[in-house]
């Protein structure tokens, strides 16, 4: 089994990540600029009885999406899964956020993912799965997160698009949501990010917040065979946080 992860070297990317390890998987983590994170999350693959291969390539540019393709087809003939959890963070208020960098988030947050499977179409075949890694935040106005939310809404339009093209191959494209990990991205959009969690795992009725490992059990979970009627959806792993009005 090989799966490629963009964003794979911290957070949620390394809990996919080490849930594919564990499976024996190779897993291919595609990184940008924290080294350290990157080898960190290797040997944690590794020592989970996975092979990694770290591919450092920045997704912010359509020449980015092509290197990355080259250097995935150095690695593997085909791919099992595709998970794009790559993301900018840019934390700013709607109305403070200036054009060019909206469209600068717009690209690595949400149309990335169209020019990610083209790019990679050739290695997919027939039970192959694509992941696109998304949160509440496409659907409401989260303070300081309208460079992150309103791409991902692209993104997740994208992933329906995607699952009807794709379908008529058995290849199958679905979102992952979940409620707020505290992971970096979320410490710069949400300067009180530690009290808030603590307040958010007291409110959630399974006792505590969401984990990476959680997202990596549902990505494993969607990613088998026999799920192969099972595309173009969102899944969302939140304990229940969200179903409840308190």
């Amino acid at each position: 089994m090989t799966i490629l992860i963009t964003g794979g070297s911290k957070g949620i990317g390394r809990g996919i990540a080490e849930r594919f390890g564990a499976d024996g998987a190779h897993v291919l983590v595609n990184y940008v600029s924290d080294e350290a994170a990157a080898l960190e999350t290797a040997t944690a693959v590794e020592a989970k009885g996975g092979r990694a291969t770290l591919l450092r390539c920045d997704l912010a540019t359509v020449d980015g999406i092509a290197q990355l393709g080259r250097l995935v087809r150095e690695q593997t003939d085909g791919l099992d899964q595709v998970v794009h959890g790559a993301v900018w963070p840019h934390a700013v208020a709607t109305m403070e956020v200036s054009v060019a960098d909206f469209d600068k988030a717009l690209w690595l947050n949400g149309s990335s993912l169209l020019a990610l499977v083209q790019e990679l179409r050739p290695l997919l075949t027939r039970g192959s799965a694509v992941f696109h890694v998304s949160s509440r935040g496409s659907k409401l106005a989260v303070p300081n997160y309208v460079a992150i939310g309103a791409p991902k809404a692209l993104a997740e339009s994208l992933v329906r698009y995607l699952a009807v093209a794709l379908a008529p191959d058995g290849i199958r494209v679905n979102t992952v949501s979940c409620s707020g990990v505290l992971t970096d991205a979320v410490r710069r959009v949400r300067p009180d990010a530690e009290e808030r969690f603590v307040r958010m795992a007291a409110k959630n009725p399974s006792g505590r917040n969401i984990e990476p490992e959680d997202v990596g059990a549902m990505v494993h979970h969607l990613s088998a065979s026999d799920l192969e009627m099972v595309t173009g959806r969102e899944f969302f792993v939140d304990g229940g946080l969200y179903s409840g009005t308190d």
